[in-house]
């Protein structure tokens, strides 16, 4: 939430109760953003456990997004209603439970379940972290917090495939969602004493946009659902996909509904009609495409193809938090010497090469493939977020700008979404394709296929296991060419988005950066 919409003016001087809350606001933040991607590289061993397949899989990630989608633009309102303090006990107290819930799943479902939980109250947590730093802080100390937020923005999705991938292989991956039981007594002991009780405003909970928090719940739920499961299920020959599709329509429609009637809608998508704010947003959806597919394909190729283990293969997205975290100490200079228009620019160049990088995988690749497209992708993503967040704010009048902040997190999550749901279709469709190509190519009655197949079986001391052992190296190159498809979507879709900078206005001069997420 933006300090703008902040009515009560911070102290001179913060005291300890103060820098309490801004770690306890923190802390809940780097808690829920770490769980976006704690299970990226614990995935595999999951999907094992509780017998879900490659493509359900997903889901485990996508629940979470799809839920914090939903509550960000929330987060203002129940904190209004509630007080703050209440509020994030509540929402630590629910995380827990739903964190527990994941950690005891023995099936996709119940996983599911505690995965919406945990991204619904998890992504009440993240917003109220800026929130809390307007509110606690005098203007001349809001930087260090500011500075201090960003780090943990970026270290969370960072840290989480590296946490979990550690969990997995030396404890159990069960304890990737135990781990936030003793964060969340610590956090609630830290709110308990450095935040003060106010006083709930119930009347407000009559005055809530209903009919858009129905419409934004049933129609991005909706449309997850149809995306994620319309390829296995062939689309609209499934009842449950045509179901689906229903829903969302219903759901899109009771939001825009809710936009005309609504003396506050829950998220003002009129903001999209400004230039800038509407650029920015499309940038955002590209974005979150990027930072989440990139940190979950990336674990599931290594997995798949280079045998990588959880942990291992969580060292390698760590390698796009090394520029980030270098980068975030050079905020203030970075936000005044550069144009808006430049850096962003150079934020999405990066990033497209950076994907372009990976386009060109073997069966072979492996974590060292990786690490000249992590450090540029992270350099790229720095610049992106930094500078994107900025605008998001500056396009919009001072009393809109929570509702801003708001809305590009939204779009930002939901290209997640997106990414995750397109991950899914293109390994069921490309994995399809490129196997049926490469078997087009070999005739049973070749010499050269037959000599080939011998050699294969003589190899391993076995002449009956060689045409297993060629439809095992042709699935191999098939999931390779599917994953290089993946990261050369993402790279031109990140050029395609170039040319949007066009309609971003600089920065004000000697103007602070603002406390968005």
């Amino acid at each position: 939430m933006a300090s703008a919409a902040v009515t009560a003016a911070p102290p001179q001087r913060a005291d300890l109760a103060a820098w309490l809350a801004v770690i306890a606001g923190n802390l809940g933040a780097l808690m829920a953003t770490l769980d976006i991607s704690i299970v990226n590289s614990a995935l595999p061993t999951i999907q094992g456990e509780i017998g879900a397949s490659g493509t359900e899989g997903t889901w485990i990630a996508t629940a979470y997004l799809v839920a914090e989608i939903v509550i960000i633009p929330m987060a203002g309102w129940l904190q209004r209603m509630l007080g703050m303090r209440t509020f994030l006990l509540i929402a630590a107290g629910l995380f827990t439970i739903f964190s527990v819930i994941c950690g005891i799943a023995t099936t996709l479902p119940m996983m599911i379940v505690g995965r919406v939980g945990q991204g619904f109250t998890g992504g009440a947590m993240i917003p109220t972290a800026q929130t809390i730093i307007a509110q606690r802080l005098p203007p001349h100390q809001q930087p260090v917090g500011i500075a201090v937020f960003g780090v943990t923005a970026i270290l969370g999705p960072v840290l989480g495939p590296l946490v979990g991938g550690w969990l997995t292989e030396n404890i159990s991956w069960h304890y990737a969602f135990f781990l936030n039981v003793p964060i969340c007594a610590i956090l609630v002991t830290l709110l308990l004493v450095g935040l003060p009780h106010e006083k709930a405003k119930l009347h407000l909970f009559r005055e809530a946009d209903w009919l858009g928090i129905a419409g934004l719940a049933l129609g991005l739920g909706g449309l997850t659902v149809f995306l994620e499961d319309g390829q296995r299920e062939q689309w609209f020959d499934s009842e449950l996909i045509r179901w689906m599709a229903f829903t969302s329509a219903v759901g899109f429609v009771l939001l825009f509904w809710g936009q005309a009637t609504a003396r506050r809608p829950i998220i003002k998508l009129k903001l999209l009609l400004d230039r800038q704010f509407g650029a920015v947003a499309l940038m955002g959806i590209v974005l979150g495409v990027v930072l989440y597919g990139t940190s979950y394909a990336i674990p599931q190729f290594l997995a798949a193809l280079a045998n990588y283990n959880a942990l291992q293969a969580g060292k390698v997205v760590l390698l796009s938090g090394i520029p980030s975290l270098i980068l975030m100490t050079m905020v203030p200079i970075l936000l005044k010497r550069i144009d808006i228009r430049i850096a962003v620019s150079m934020g999405l160049l990066i990033m497209g090469t950076a994907a372009l990088l990976d386009a060109s995988l073997t069966a072979q690749s492996s974590g060292p493939d990786f690490t000249a497209s992590q450090l540029l992708r992270g350099v790229g993503q720095i610049l992106c977020m930094l500078f994107l967040s900025q605008a998001c704010v500056r396009s919009v009048p001072p009393e809109d700008a929570g509702d801003a902040s708001g809305l590009f997190n939204a779009f930002r999550n939901l290209g997640g979404s997106f990414s995750l749901a397109g991950i899914s279709i293109l390994q069921d469709q490309r994995m399809y394709f490129h196997s049926r190509r490469m078997e087009e190519t070999l005739n049973a009655n070749s010499p050269e296929v037959q000599t080939y197949v011998a050699q294969l079986g003589h190899a391993v001391g076995d002449p009956a296991v060689g045409l297993r052992l060629l439809a095992q190296q042709i699935s191999a190159e098939a999931l390779t060419m599917t994953y290089n498809d993946i990261f050369w979507i993402m790279g031109m879709g990140t050029f395609c988005v170039l040319p949007l900078v066009l309609f971003l206005r600089p920065l004000p001069k000697g103007a602070k950066p603002a406390t968005v997420h």
